[in-house]
């Protein structure tokens, strides 16, 4: 107990608060415990000291309040709720909560009127409120079903190392005044209404990415990554990343932005940003992520076998021979196939799994340096690999459509190519690359004096981009050879968020 001491801490056993004297303020902070047993104390006493010692850092405890300070100053954009046309309101009678959960509910509700998050509504809106789990600190969230709400709502999209996490992100978004009674909820002790954008409505992730990308529009792909209240920062080297965080920090100061310390990492040498492990040897599958596959149980529905290829999927230019690994279970997923659990399902589940937990890692592409891109052809399929100064970056195969097993050598060896350059477009346009090729001929495309049109076509989009084709042998090619032939299954889509880092 000597942080106690040392940071003049008051304990009341009755109420379960802990009292924290600020170091950077005159403010007082009372930490509530969980009531749920074995649970570690949600905020560690020595966090504000720790600020101090981290470079840079140190210069902006502002950015990072014990609390937010309260509502939201005014910004240039505002979170706003569009209805389709000739909607009436909804309303729905509260949900049954257990006494321990009134009891939650009625400290969360003043907690949040005493911020000026929620303010008394009487307006014929009215979703139910619940509570769910908090993932990382143990204790509840208050969390309102707006469901009947979004089911009416015109959906907006938008395209979804030192780590910062924003301190309750949403809450730091005001919702245009007009739209403020469409948020009302209803709880056993009255009819609420949030001035502040809130968890659950379905454009909320969209206009926050909206809005956080606006903020950092300068630094964008410059050294920012922005994935909705995360924010990766990555540099060179310590004198470089300096600057950086100096100018992420002053940013999030001036437009009046927080984060919450204890969720924050900074000057790491390696750090896990949406399921990957990314550090100076490359990107890696964050193990931590994949951690539950090992116990995933055999899929019983096609259902279940979707949700694993998902998974499976998200990681698969980590994964040489996926395509031919895991057709047996893809073919079950195919329209009208009936669920037949099969020996060679198993292994493809079971090698899968090995796969995710075993995956290599792969090179960081520096898009700076050219590409070296090995393509190869077969009857069975396309095989792909992205290479850079010797390193594998990422792998790609998939199976022949049907009108593609109809196609000749050379038209098939250049619809490999061509399913390269728009697998890795985000890598290879405006870049210098060389593709490696064991069909001869393809070396001559561009000077061919005859060309049918599905040449012709694709020739118009090789020439968007800076590239050179070589002639490789086929034993030379050994991997792409590889992938090509045992490509048998349809291609399952990597998620947007992966591109984002790889």
């Amino acid at each position: 107990m000597n942080w106690m001491t040392e940071n003049d801490a008051v304990l009341d056993i009755g109420s379960r608060t802990v009292q924290l004297k600020s170091s950077v303020s005159d403010r007082i902070l009372r930490v509530r415990m969980p009531d749920q047993k074995n649970i570690e104390p949600t905020v560690n006493a020595t966090e504000i000291k720790e600020i101090k010692k981290i470079p840079v850092v140190c210069d902006f405890p502002d950015v990072f309040p014990e609390e937010l300070p309260g509502l939201s100053p005014d910004r240039d954009v505002e979170f706003k709720i569009d209805l389709i046309l000739g909607t009436a309101p909804i309303s729905r009678r509260p949900y049954r909560m257990a006494p321990d959960e009134l009891k939650e509910l009625k400290i969360q509700l003043q907690e949040q009127l005493d911020k000026g998050f929620i303010r008394p509504s009487s307006s014929p809106w009215g979703c139910p409120a619940l509570f769910v789990e908090k993932k990382d600190q143990g204790g509840k969230r208050l969390y309102v079903d707006y469901r009947p709400l979004n089911a009416v709502t015109v959906k907006n999209k938008y395209p979804v190392f030192s780590k910062i996490d924003l301190r309750f992100g949403y809450y730091q978004i005001k919702i245009r005044e007009e739209d403020i009674p469409k948020t009302a909820f209803s709880t056993r002790y009255g009819l609420y209404e949030y001035l502040v954008m809130s968890f659950g409505l379905t454009n909320a992730p969209a206009f926050f990415m909206f809005m956080m990308n606006s903020v950092f529009m300068n630094e964008l792909d410059k050294f920012v990554v922005v994935f909705l209240d995360d924010n990766l920062i990555y540099s060179k080297d310590k004198k470089e990343h300096e600057k950086h965080l100096r100018i992420v920090l002053t940013r999030l100061r001036k437009h009046k932005l927080y984060a919450k310390f204890s969720k924050c990492a900074f000057w790491l040498k390696e750090v896990g940003f949406l399921g990957h492990i990314l550090s100076e040897k490359g990107v890696a599958v964050d193990p931590r992520k994949v951690e539950c596959v090992l116990n995933w149980k055999q899929p019983e529905t096609i259902t279940e076998i979707r949700s694993f290829l998902n998974l499976a999927g998200y990681y698969r230019r980590f994964i040489k021979d996926f395509s031919k690994t895991a057709k047996p279970m893809t073919s079950l997923t195919k329209k009208n196939a009936r669920y037949s659990w099969s020996l060679n399902c198993e292994e493809a589940f079971q090698s899968l799994k090995k796969s995710l937990t075993t995956a290599p890692v792969l090179a960081q592409p520096d898009v700076t340096k050219p590409f070296e891109v090995y393509c190869d052809a077969s009857g069975n399929g396309l095989g792909c690999v992205l290479m850079q100064e010797g390193r594998v970056v990422a792998y790609a195969s998939r199976q022949l459509r049907k009108h593609e097993a109809n196609y000749l050598t050379h038209d098939l060896e250049l619809a490999a190519v061509v399913h390269a350059l728009k697998i890795w477009r985000h890598y290879l346009l405006g870049n210098t690359c060389s593709i490696y090729t064991d069909h001869k001929s393809l070396k001559y495309i561009f000077t061919q004096p005859e060309l049918n049109m599905r040449q012709r076509r694709w020739l118009e989009l090789i020439k968007d981009y800076d590239l050179e084709i070589h002639y490789h042998p086929g034993k030379a090619n050994v991997v792409a050879d590889a992938l090509s032939r045992r490509a048998h299954c349809n291609v399952l889509e990597v998620l947007p968020t992966a591109r984002v880092i790889c």
